[in-house]
């Protein structure tokens, strides 16, 4: 099973019920695959531990620290989107839990950044039609030439479901904004919002290089830094993208 099947799969346990226990072996093979994890920016350097101080009845909490320089919140949410997806896969359940506080709030030079729950949950308490979960509609998301991933990376997680993503398709060239749509943030404290959809970000990321590799897509991208904070709209990466042959390459 690969990262694109398991975006069918994955879902958000807000609350841990009826687990099981996550054994020497699959914590080591969590420590083992997160060691070998692809950031977004190899620039910024971050670390991640592993606690057994558990929430909402979770076994563990994976804790997530960085330099605050560059877009790290951004390179944190696409680094985690790759240990969610992996979770998944040995029926792993995991919680992106925005209001977690750590016993540590800092490692060195680096400053906690957002946590995750996680637990062993039966096999059958995962997605079984990704497609019934509430989100926007395409049509909110997506402007011009719509590909076949257009409808699945719609699904990707993100703080109070804001979903702050939108993509332009021109010509084989992808636009992708963070957006914030004015007055929206459900119950999320106001000074937190950009905050978290940063982080969102780097899960839609992920979400969207998964499928393009799924549908053979070779691209190049283009990242940019984000110095507007209270902006409805702006700029944060764009792609060119053709099929050629299959893989990443980054500028």
């Amino acid at each position: 099973m690969n990262d694109y099947e398991m975006i069918f799969k994955r879902k958000s346990f807000h609350v841990f019920r009826n687990i099981e226990q996550i054994n020497d072996q699959e914590l080591e093979e969590l420590q083992s695959f997160i060691q070998n994890i692809q950031p977004l920016d190899e620039s910024i350097p971050y670390s991640i531990k592993i606690v057994s101080e558990g929430k909402r009845g979770s076994q563990y909490c994976i804790e997530f620290y960085s330099e605050e320089k560059g877009n790290y919140l951004r390179n944190i949410g696409y680094i985690g989107e790759q240990i969610d997806l992996w979770l998944a896969k040995k029926n792993i359940g995991s919680l992106w839990f925005g209001i977690g506080r750590p016993e540590e709030k800092q490692e060195g030079n680096q400053q906690f950044v957002i946590m995750m729950a996680i637990a062993k949950m039966p096999e059958n308490s995962f997605r079984k039609d990704m497609f019934k979960a509430k989100r926007k509609s395409l049509e909110e998301i997506w402007q011009g030439e719509q590909l076949p991933l257009s409808n699945i990376i719609r699904f990707a997680p993100s703080a109070c479901n804001t979903q702050p993503w939108k993509v332009e398709h021109r010509e084989g060239i992808l636009n992708i904004y963070r957006y914030k749509k004015p007055g929206k943030r459900g119950i999320m404290p106001l000074d937190k919002v950009t905050y978290y959809n940063r982080i969102d970000i780097g899960i839609f990321l992920y979400f969207l290089e998964t499928c393009l590799i799924h549908d053979g897509y070779v691209f190049e991208s283009v990242q940019y830094f984000e110095d507007e904070e209270d902006v409805e709209q702006v700029l944060v990466v764009q792609y060119k993208i053709s099929k050629e042959k299959g893989g990443r390459i980054y500028e």
